[in-house]
């Protein structure tokens, strides 16, 4: 079997010109007689690898020296711990804000719960089952929190904040696992932004963490592993860090400039979203459930108006080459996921089966 569409939610689909490079470099990395994943992360060799990653990660989303650019283990969920962790100073008179747009949200703030004495719903939109995001004039800010946090997208539910919301002085916090590098964003808005990579900037089992230097150093008592001025200060090398998952992230960056950044990036983006949303709303054969002005350009979820056909859907649709649809779990139906790497072609190719499958059923 040739090359499918991988419309998975995460671990996602990598640019082929990516994997095509990493196949070449696999057995002699630039002369060096060995694999990057064999390769000691103290050699000269590596140390050119991380240090391209962060200047390319800097690059392209204009990150100022105000910021140190991390590289992490354990995935967004330990960064849902190692936030409250690095910020609060006073756990029993502190408190954070949390936006809840959706389960990861949701997560976050129950993570924080163990390190707080309180925290806040600064606003929700479960009541209405994640269908859209709350509006500035929402949210109900702490003046006095120690940072707001918001999931800038939500794969689960397929919606997206398109506006950075305002907190005034309180740091603002943005777990940007399933959107970092598809949209242009200003660094400068935020306090902290972390993000797996296992969506839009490689593979599993690295997380990149930017985190303003003054917001750094708070807790003084924290092992070392889970301090982010103790990472920062030996370049997130304090351990052996992600070698092969590092490098693959910088042939994604050099692949994203190659692109026409992440502006052009962001461009493709909203066509192909603009195009599968279109085909869902035009007949009511398909239908999304979130407010149009909420809706995902990376995660879009659809149901069908007979539901007694999703199966033949999933199964017609693997069978095309158009794989991993199926919907999260908790909310059924089929989801497909766009993330940087996916080709026009193969959103073309979703819609011409969605058409005919309409045609055919409905």
């Amino acid at each position: 079997m040739g090359r499918v569409y991988n419309f998975s939610a995460g671990p996602a689909a990598l640019p082929v010109a990516v994997l095509e490079r990493a196949r070449d470099e696999m057995l002699d990395y630039q002369g060096s007689g060995m694999s990057v994943m064999e390769m000691s992360h103290r050699s000269k060799k590596y140390l050119g690898i991380i240090q391209h990653a962060e200047a390319m990660l800097r690059s392209l989303m204009g990150i100022s020296d105000d910021y140190e650019v991390l590289f992490q283990q354990g995935g967004a969920t330990l960064q849902f711990a190692m936030v409250p962790m690095n910020l609060i100073v006073d756990p029993k008179g502190e408190t954070a804000d949390f936006i809840l747009t959706g389960s990861w949200s949701k997560k976050a703030m129950k993570e924080a719960k163990k390190f707080f004495a309180q925290t806040r719903v600064a606003a929700s939109t479960e009541e209405v089952q994640f269908t859209r995001i709350p509006l500035q004039d929402e949210l109900r800010l702490n003046p006095d929190a120690v940072y707001v946090h918001m999931t800038s997208n939500n794969t689960i539910y397929g919606t997206e904040f398109h506006y950075t919301p305002d907190t005034g002085k309180v740091p603002l916090v943005a777990d940007m696992s399933s959107n970092v590098l598809s949209r242009v964003v200003d660094v400068n808005r935020f306090g902290l932004i972390y993000a797996g990579a296992q969506k839009n900037l490689g593979p599993s089992g690295v997380t990149v963490v930017i985190i303003r230097k003054d917001l750094m150093g708070r807790n003084a008592n924290l092992p070392l592993m889970l301090d982010y001025k103790a990472q920062a200060a030996e370049q997130s090398m304090l351990n052996t860090p992600p070698t092969y998952a590092i490098y693959i992230l910088g042939l994604v960056l050099d692949w994203v400039k190659d692109q026409g950044g992440v502006l052009g990036i962001e461009q493709r983006n909203v066509r192909q979203a603009k195009r599968l949303y279109e085909v869902i709303d035009r007949t009511g054969f398909y239908h999304c459930p979130n407010q149009p002005d909420s809706r995902s350009r990376m995660n879009v979820p659809f149901t069908l108006k007979k539901p007694e056909l999703t199966d033949t859907f999933l199964a017609e649709s693997t069978k095309a080459g158009l794989v991993t649809l199926k919907g999260h779990r908790s909310v059924g139906g089929m989801r497909a996921s766009l993330y940087n790497a996916m080709p026009d072609e193969g959103v073309e190719a979703l819609v011409s089966f969605m058409i005919d499958f309409e045609r055919r059923y409905g």
